[in-house]
């Protein structure tokens, strides 16, 4: 295995912001920055040997600090929505930035993925690793407590992106982290993603009403343009004639993991057919977001690839959006001098 530290700019205040390469015993590579946390890259190879960068991503710094779709980044304090940007805990309201029209979206204006998180690399038995730290100081987008973040990348010899989240806090407030890489599996440029095949271990998924807010009811998937029990074509009912397609342009829905949320269990699977590349996504999370890249501009990428609409879907392990104000939901409150621990692995296979 190696790790390798380059540079790749610097911050308003003169703060570098470092490169880490990881390659693993295979040949894998993953390129991660210390701002944002950010997966710039990651190559993995198809089913005849042949590596390509399956993330989407930008050639410099100034690509990330326009902010374009939170490609390839950490998110917190708090992934997704939540509603009107504000929270109740034991009876105090709490007012978040709002920066999503009246909500709250991916941690607020400056969230985990505008921070430039201090990397230490580590030589681990199971691979090359990252440790990003972050404390988060209270106030911070609105939210209570100083928190103390630590997010660990491992790229494993068998061929997975290993992320393993821990937070503690010095009162009580509210994490739910997640990952926002943007994935295609025949290459980060090759165009649409609707023909990946997307089977999810999910029974359930969270209706949404406007502002992608969700209206609390966990909905069968049974019968419906959302039922990805069996490997399905991304594309072959995106455009259906159904509500929730259309408030969201496509897919934009936290689905409910089979299982029990704190186990490490399969949550997704995700064929390219041509290419024979297979993510599979295990997480110790109860809900795992599907996004099809419905707002994507064509921002320019790397290698000058354009990323239009669709060219990248994500696969967000999380807890459901706007939880602290659904009390059905899964809580994500974090009490003082407890311990946020959350494992999400992205594993690569050929069919």
């Amino acid at each position: 295995m190696t790790i390798v530290e380059d540079q790749i700019g610097a911050l308003g205040d003169g703060r570098g912001v470092a490169v880490f390469t990881l390659e693993n015993a295979r040949g894998d590579r993953a390129r991660i920055m210390s701002y944002g946390g950010t997966v710039i890259s990651l190559e993995v190879p198809d089913r005849a040997g042949e590596r390509d960068d399956v993330v989407l991503g930008f050639d410099d710094l100034a690509g990330y600090l326009a902010g374009e779709g939170y490609l390839g980044a950490l998110i917190g304090r708090y992934g997704n929505r939540i509603a009107g940007a504000r929270f109740v805990l034991d009876g105090a309201v709490h007012q978040l930035a709002a920066n999503d029209g009246p909500n709250h979206l991916h941690g607020g204006c400056a969230g985990f993925d505008k921070v430039n998180w201090s990397a230490t690399p580590r030589a681990t038995p199971a691979g090359p690793a990252l440790e990003l730290d972050y404390a988060s100081k209270h106030g911070e987008e609105g939210y209570p407590g100083n928190l103390s973040a630590r997010v660990v990348y491992t790229l494993t010899d068998d061929g997975t992106l290993r992320i393993d989240y821990a937070a503690t806090t010095d009162r009580d407030t509210i994490v739910n982290l997640t990952h926002h890489s943007y994935w295609n599996l025949a290459g980060h440029g090759a165009g649409t993603i609707v023909d990946h095949r997307l089977q999810l271990d999910a029974e359930r998924f969270a209706a949404v009403g406007p502002g992608l807010i969700p209206t609390g009811e966990l909905r069968p998937v049974a019968g419906t343009p959302f039922d990805f029990r069996t490997a399905t074509a991304i594309g072959a009912r995106i455009d259906g004639d159904d509500d929730q397609l259309r408030i969201a342009s496509g897919y934009d829905h936290s689905f409910a993991i089979d299982g029990a949320a704190g186990e490490l269990r399969r949550a997704a699977r995700v064929l390219e057919p041509t290419t024979g590349r297979v993510l599979e996504v295990l997480t110790t999370e109860p809900a795992i977001q599907v996004y099809s890249g419905n707002f994507l501009v064509g921002a320019r990428g790397k290698a000058g690839a354009i990323y239009h609409r669709r060219t990248g879907f994500c696969l967000e392990t999380q807890h459901y959006p706007d939880s602290p104000n659904q009390p059905a939901f899964p809580t994500t409150t974090l009490r003082a001098g407890a311990a946020y621990r959350s494992t999400t692995v992205y594993r690569f296979l050929v069919q």
